[in-house]
């Protein structure tokens, strides 16, 4: 009897973890290819790339100051609505966006309503929820197969909006996108219910106001958020103006399309690995080796020659840490304040991530306007790389218990 009853919270914590990173794949799928449309909206509006730039900028932000409103409402009311809220809300700023000649339209279709819908589905209230009701032993495992449905997300929607720009413009492309996130509705309802007892925390004494100022007068917490800015400022950067980089090398469209699909199938591989590494050594040094990687790749990239080839292989070597710093992220807030206000306290870190992520790629277009080249970005990216690594060794986190081995 115990035995079924073992197996049948197996199934359940598994249930829910797919079904979080089937809703993070068609979120983060949609946010992070937004970068193909820069091209086709500056020849179809003619607004300019500064002005797009600056929208994506805009959504950045917003994306991230939405995630910590965004994980209080679902760790008061649960995930199911606030995720069903942020699916409509994507989709209305997908629609929206072919109807805007405006800057200040771009600004609200694509900068507050794709991007306060994306971050309503996203990784603060999905793995949230999830800490809530997976096995502590599996938390670690449950983040990192989360995090991979984004990168399953990217894989798919970035070859995929490229054909359909293609095939059927770009407007026709955004009103595609539009009808497919609202396809995943359904999925929102499976997370409507209760967390399981196992998963969920009690709640604290204070509760969350509490915890707040227990998290803000913590140096830890503060070298996190630090890390995750520059992760975002990263990210951001060649979400947006990766095609612009392709472009000004003389490669074709596709090319970019492609880079970022890798990018996204080497996170997958990137995702897993790291949330099986949160099990087993501490987020801290996870995090410090990703960053670091991230300098050596981009120096690399500089001193290379720019052909298709370089492009993938590059690709492929972010993919690996693109999104890989989530797990171990959450993980380090979660050791240090427990899972209870999960989605609020991860939430406040991901805005750190999206602040980085706005000027990321805000002065991406202001480097390419009056510069020509992204080159002092690159050297930028790489800096705050470096300082990120070295940012995440003070940080304040137990050596991991290993279970004794049996006899």
């Amino acid at each position: 009897m115990e035995s079924g009853v073992t197996d049948s919270k197996s199934q359940s914590w598994w249930l829910i973890t797919l079904i979080a990173a089937a809703m993070l794949m068609v979120t983060m799928g949609a946010r992070q290819s937004l970068g193909l449309f820069v091209s086709p909206l500056n020849t179809g509006t003619g607004l300019g790339i500064v002005t797009i730039s600056f929208a994506m900028a805009v959504g950045q932000f917003i994306w991230g100051a939405v995630q910590p409103i965004a994980g209080a409402v679902a760790d008061r009311y649960g995930p199911g609505r606030v995720l069903a809220a942020g699916l409509i809300i994507l989709a209305a700023g997908s629609a929206l966006t072919p109807m805007m000649s405006t800057g200040i339209g771009l600004v609200f279709s694509i900068g507050f309503l794709s991007a306060a819908g994306a971050g309503a589905g996203s990784f603060s209230v999905l793995i949230g929820a999830a800490a809530q009701r997976v096995p502590a032993e599996h938390r670690g495992t449950a983040s990192g197969v989360i995090n991979a449905g984004g990168s399953v997300g990217q894989f798919v929607f970035a070859p995929l909006l490229q054909k359909l720009i293609t095939t059927l413009g770009w407007m026709g492309a955004l009103w595609s996108l539009a009808v497919i996130t609202l396809a995943a509705l359904p999925i929102a309802r499976a997370l409507r219910r209760p967390p399981a007892a196992h998963g969920a925390a009690k709640a604290e004494v204070g509760g969350l106001r509490r915890q707040l100022r227990v998290a803000f007068a913590d140096r830890s917490y503060w070298l996190v958020h630090a890390g995750f800015f520059t992760c975002g400022f990263h990210i951001a950067f060649l979400v947006t103006h990766l095609p612009g980089e392709v472009s000004l090398c003389g490669l074709p469209a596709s090319v970019a399309s492609w880079s970022l699909a890798l990018i996204g199938l080497a996170n997958i591989a990137g995702s897993l690995f790291a949330g099986w590494c949160v099990n087993r050594y501490r987020s801290k040094y996870i995090l410090a080796w990703m960053y670091g990687s991230r300098t050596v790749l981009v120096l690399l990239y500089l001193a290379a020659p720019k052909t298709e080839l370089t492009f993938y292989v590059f690709a492929i070597g972010l993919g690996f840490t693109w999104l890989a710093t989530v797990p171990p992220t959450a993980g380090v807030v979660g050791k240090l304040f427990g899972v209870r206000y999960l989605a609020t306290l991860f939430g406040l870190t991901l805005l750190s991530h999206q602040i980085g992520g706005f000027f990321g790629a805000w002065l991406g277009g202001i480097a390419i306007s009056q510069q020509g080249s992204y080159l002092w970005m690159w050297y930028a990216d790489a800096l705050l790389a470096a300082g990120a690594a070295l940012c995440n060794l003070p940080i304040r986190e137990a050596k991991i218990q290993r279970s004794p081995q049996p006899a």
